[in-house]
């Protein structure tokens, strides 16, 4: 079957063209119309590209360095976990495993009050097995050094809380201790790094020991843990079935009220929801600006039609049909959002792939007019105070530079939102347009 192809008369271009430039001289409508859509789209990119920045910053923290893509849980004790391990590494969905044990415990430092703290016991070649928390933890000072059984490596907030540094000794006290002179006797560790995860959860309530240690420590309740990382996790279900294939083959199934599998989407399904949420309701109330812009299009379209009755008559009179005469002002309105579409992205994407070099621009053009201002308030003898003015302040903020993520499918549906918020209002505006009568138009010309 032929489709037939739809014929646009040429004139129809021509006719709104002219219809903008001449209306751009007396008129500043379809200017701001392009300013509106231009500022609409430039402010959703930046502001959903640095969201996408900190939210993907976040989720990566989490799968990286805490919950992994998969995690198998429950493990019998005496489970041979390096050799598991070992096994599901070979997957071809599996791209590390890393084996560990958990357990929640009192840090004393030189301060005499003890901190909370999660201490995950994990091998000694854990960076090696496991390159997503080697690319996650940054040692500030000292290594990764858990070759000795006495050795314990620190949150960088968390050792200041506790007033250590490398090479200082922590106490480390709990009541299901199982070596000691008595229950809740405190083992002595040496601090041999600290590490950064830009997370400050993380930094100031985490410290990592030998694996061994930690199954001496508490043989019942730091049960043994694999965090699987694959190579691509949004193919979770797929590589779940693989390791559950794995597992039977080892004589481990999964079972109701024994092992238990799970998907990075359900270990964190609440937080990752939120942030899901959050997002939605930014793109909603965002969305607002190209509902006002809309309206002015819709308004300035109308105004438009108006007064231009007596050439839309003429138009109808040499034969334009309704529809003819209704895309003219389609037209007009496809011309606006296509160019304020554009140049609103054109410049989004500008400065949200140099986030950085933007708000340091911002900051020393606020800062440079502070300066300006404080110096003419000491020459009239009034002294106001000097402060440095910083968008996001590593003081009150727990990062060192502003995080941006742009996400191409989410940048072409702003584009797209721009551009039919434009061609929408020109085709509702134009309405009255295509059912104007020649002979009401033309009676008294």
């Amino acid at each position: 079957m032929k489709i037939p192809r739809i014929k646009i008369p040429r004139w129809i271009g021509f006719v709104a063209v002219r219809y903008i430039s001449r209306g751009r001289r007396s008129s500043p409508s379809p200017v701001l119309s392009v300013l509106g859509i231009a500022t609409g789209v430039l402010s959703l990119t930046i502001i959903i590209s640095v969201m996408n920045g900190f939210q993907m910053g976040f989720i990566e923290n989490i799968l990286e360095i805490s919950s992994g893509h998969l995690r198998l849980e429950r493990l019998p004790p005496e489970s041979e976990i390096m050799e598991l391990s070992g096994e599901l590494a070979e997957l071809p969905a599996v791209l590390s495993v890393l084996p560990f044990r958990e357990l929640n415990v009192l840090l004393r430092g030189r301060f005499p009050n003890p901190r909370g703290a999660l201490v995950r016991g994990v091998p000694v070649d854990a960076l090696e097995r496991d390159p997503g928390l080697a690319g996650r933890l940054e040692m500030i000072d000292g290594s990764f050094d858990l070759h000795r059984p006495e050795n314990i490596v620190l949150g960088a907030e968390l050792a200041r809380h506790l007033g250590v540094r490398v090479g200082d000794q922590v106490s480390l006290l709990s009541i299901s201790l199982a070596l000691g002179d008595e229950a809740g006797a405190g083992l002595h560790y040496t601090v041999s790094g600290l590490f950064r995860s830009g997370f400050f959860e993380y930094d100031i309530g985490w410290g990592f020991i030998n694996i061994q240690t930690a199954a001496m420590l508490s043989p019942e309740t730091a049960l043994p843990v694999l965090g699987i990382k694959l190579v691509n996790r949004w193919h979770d279900l797929r590589a779940m079935n693989e390791v559950r294939g794995a597992l039977e083959l080892s004589g481990l199934v999964e079972e109701a009220g024994g092992i238990s599998l799970l998907s990075w989407r359900d270990y964190n399904r609440a937080f990752f929801s939120a942030l899901r949420t959050e997002k939605l309701m930014m793109f909603i109330l965002l969305g607002l600006i190209f509902i006002v812009v809309g309206l002015n299009i819709f308004q300035a379209q109308r105004r438009t039609v108006l007064e231009r009755r007596e050439e839309i008559g003429l138009l109808r009179a040499m034969g334009a049909s309704d529809t003819a005469v209704r895309l003219v002002f389609v037209w007009d309105g496809f011309m606006i959002g296509l160019a304020g579409g554009g140049i609103g992205l054109g410049l989004g994407l500008l400065i949200a792939l140099n986030i950085q070099a933007f708000f340091t621009l911002l900051e020393g053009v606020v800062n440079f007019l502070i300066s300006l201002v404080n110096n003419l308030f000491i020459f009239f003898g009034v002294y106001i105070g000097t402060g440095e003015f910083a968008v996001f302040s590593p003081q009150i903020f727990y990062i060192r530079e502003i995080p941006s993520r742009v996400i191409p499918h989410e940048v072409a549906l702003i584009f797209v939102f721009g551009f039919l918020s434009a061609v929408l209002a020109a085709w509702f505006a134009s309405g009255k347009a295509a059912h104007t009568r020649p002979a009401e138009v033309l009676r008294y010309e």
